[in-house]
């Protein structure tokens, strides 16, 4: 056990340095890069090893759809360039999901040079599995066994030596979060080659796999392995073919296979399986050893607390208070220090210029491009979101989201909302953009269209949440209370609805992979933390700017007044709100969190009383999905769908939010 890490040496420099990103103009050849396609299970390590490969960063989390496209970077190794692809997670080669459809297509079509297999070693078999199919790809490869750190605190220990004997390929240990193996796995890549498989399924599926391969067009790449899922039925193998070589051509390999299956007895995918898992148990026998004594701590005991449906729910409670604090005390504290130290003295400055009347409107006035755009986003916004995506990055990092996953689904399921969709309506708390993109796994459209509706409806997602919580601890804890109330009656009460009035099933298998718990990294977290805001402010602030910019001419203009007095009777009549909320509603079509960011000041100044300061975060909550959102939806249910489902949910919150306002004031007495 004491070797168990000898092939793990820390890179020189590697917690401080990063890899250069290499630019396009300095590669020779675009054209003739060769390939390194990462493959793995959900939730094995993919992206952190592609970080660590192209100096790039991209989004890291422990749980399950943290990738949902491709990514391609070109990376410098050994003197050499690659095409780096970070894929998503692959159970087998035979699909399930969509993301696995594109996967594959990615390897038929495009056949890299070389499969990094990176296999989260605490789930050996499972992975071995899909090691098993990808060796018959014929392929040179290279197998990354991630995370060995807790693999030994589970008293596993996989002899990677001997594992690289029985696969005849480069096997490289590596604790990828913390950049350890990087090396060695660049030198693996230049010494990948093809291993063996000695795998048998007996003769008759052996000569009929080996007959329909004769059958297939003469250009395709990896017959055999497309052959044998021809045998196995794959309902989209037949596509590919079809797509790559036109259906007439195929039509004779139809006519071959239907022959050839006719001739096998018993069922064909058992026998395969059957022959798979045997090399997988007699491979495991080889290479891993366990101890028959394992210590549960506190970490496996938490786990199975946070995900009981008695326990997990004060567990939420606590996490949710923890983020409650933390938004409410911290993000004043750093809006404070950032007013006192720059606004104050910026705008003193800027007053006592002699400007005319309309250039200090414009830089600081109501609608200036300081006060509501840079100043929104930087004193207002930027603290409270600093905040809460350190601590969800901690729930990130630690696996606690995958537990409330399986908590969630527990509970909903009693209500109605399927069971599948609960993974992609959790991912909405953090971004709905990519929730809705991750809905792509659903293959039931009954249930897809239950959880993009969703996703998009009353599901707040951080930026959202995290000022909300903040607008609300203004006004008192009630408020954000009858808040989450509304929102999670709002959100279960249109799954109900939606559940009763779709005609379809919503049955399909719900398959949620568990990561282990434990304590996050908080480097990692702090760079995950410092890259999301970067991107917050590269996609923000031009837009709070713009907007700012933009409600200061429809002001000047009069188009603004306009546009309040046709609206009065709507806003003021029945929402109850304020004439000037709709310059929130202006900002909100633009960004949600600069829509925000307003009604914060709006609060702050006493502008919104306790009714409507509830009122306004509920309106800007479910009433506009963000524009990134609406285009996700497009891009997976079509334009029509797009536009109609936004249509019912501005409908819908129209009638909740004129309805709820109506029901405080009864119980407020107003």
């Amino acid at each position: 056990m004491s070797n168990c890490h000898a092939g793990i040496q820390p890179t020189k420099n590697s917690s401080e340095a990063q890899e250069k990103v290499v630019s396009p103009q300095s590669i020779p050849d675009m054209n003739n890069l060769k390939k390194v396609a990462i493959i793995g299970l959900p939730n094995t390590g993919k992206t952190q090893i592609f970080n660590n490969l192209t100096g790039e960063y991209n989004i890291v989390a422990n749980y399950p759809g943290t990738t949902i496209e491709m990514k391609r970077s070109v990376a410098r190794i050994n003197d050499q360039y690659y095409e780096i692809i970070d894929t998503p997670g692959l159970h087998c080669l035979y699909i399930h999901s969509e993301e696995e459809i594109a996967v594959r297509d990615m390897i038929f079509s495009e056949r890299p040079d070389i499969i990094v297999q990176c296999i989260d070693a605490s789930q050996y078999k499972q992975s071995f599995l899909l090691t098993a199919e990808l060796l018959e790809l014929e392929t040179p490869m290279v197998v990354v066994l991630n995370s060995m750190d807790e693999t030994a605190r589970k008293g596993i220990w996989i002899d990677s030596v001997e594992l690289e004997k029985r696969l005849g390929i480069p096997v490289v240990e590596c604790i990828a979060l913390r950049g350890l193996g990087k090396e060695e796995l660049k030198k693996a890549i230049a010494k990948a080659r093809t291993g063996s498989l000695d795998v048998k399924y007996g003769f008759q599926i052996e000569n009929c796999i080996n007959e329909l391969t004769s059958v297939l067009p003469f250009d395709l790449d990896f017959k055999y392995k497309i052959a044998s899922l021809y045998l196995l039925n794959d309902p989209f193998v037949e596509k590919y073919l079809e797509s790559k070589f036109g259906a007439e051509k195929i039509l004779s390999v139809r006519v071959a296979f239907n022959k050839f299956r006719r001739q096998l007895k018993g069922n064909v995918r058992q026998v395969i399986t059957d022959k798979r898992s045997q090399w997988v148990n007699n491979l495991t026998e080889t290479v891993v050893k366990q101890q028959k004594m394992i210590y549960q701590g506190f970490s496996h005991h938490f786990t199975q607390a946070s995900r009981h449906p008695v326990l997990g729910i004060p567990i939420f409670l606590f996490f949710m208070a923890i983020v409650y604090l933390a938004v409410v005390y911290v993000s004043g504290a750093i809006d404070k220090f950032i007013t006192f130290a720059a606004v104050t003295p910026v705008t003193g400055f800027i007053n006592s210029w002699p400007l005319p009347v309309f250039w200090k409107d414009l830089l600081i006035g109501p609608h200036g491009i300081l006060t509501l755009g840079v100043f929104n986003a930087i004193c207002t916004v930027l603290p409270i979101l600093t905040v809460f995506f350190f601590i969800f990055g901690c729930f990130e990092d630690s696996g606690y989201i995958t537990n409330f996953t399986v908590l969630s689904k527990r509970i909903f399921a009693k209500i109605g909302i399927p069971g599948n969709a609960i993974t992609s309506l959790v991912l909405g708390f953090g971004c709905k953009t990519m929730a809705t993109l991750s809905t792509r796994s659903l293959t039931i459209p009954k249930e897809k269209f239950i959880a993009v509706f969703l996703i998009a409806f009353a599901i707040p997602c951080s930026a959202q949440l995290s000022i909300s919580m903040a607008i609300l601890a203004r006004v008192g804890l009630s408020a954000f209370l009858i808040v989450l109330g509304a929102l999670v009656v709002s959100e279960m009460g249109a799954g109900i609805i939606l559940n009763k009035i779709i005609k379809g099933k919503t049955e399909s298998c719900f398959i949620q992979v568990i990561p282990p718990m434990r304590f996050p990294s908080l480097r990692a977290v702090f760079i995950k933390t410092y890259y999301r805001i970067v991107s917050f402010l590269k996609e923000a602030l031009p837009i709070f700017i713009l907007s700012a910019a933009g409600l200061f001419i429809f002001d000047k203009t009069g188009l603004l007044a306009m546009t309040k007095q046709a609206l009065t009777p709507m806003v003021v009549g029945w929402m109850g709100l304020p004439k000037d909320i709709i310059d929130v509603f202006l900002l909100a079509l633009a960004r949600r969190e600069a829509a925000a960011g307003l009604i914060l000041k709006m609060v702050d100044s006493h502008a919104l009383n306790y009714i409507q300061s509830i009122v306004a975060v509920v309106v800007t909550t479910i009433s506009f999905p963000c524009v990134a959102n609406v285009i996700a939806i497009g891009k997976e249910m079509g334009w029509k769908t797009a536009v109609a489902m936004t249509v019912m949910i501005f409908a819908t919150s129209f009638l909740l939010i004129g309805m709820l306002n109506g029901l405080l004031k009864v119980v407020c007495g107003v």
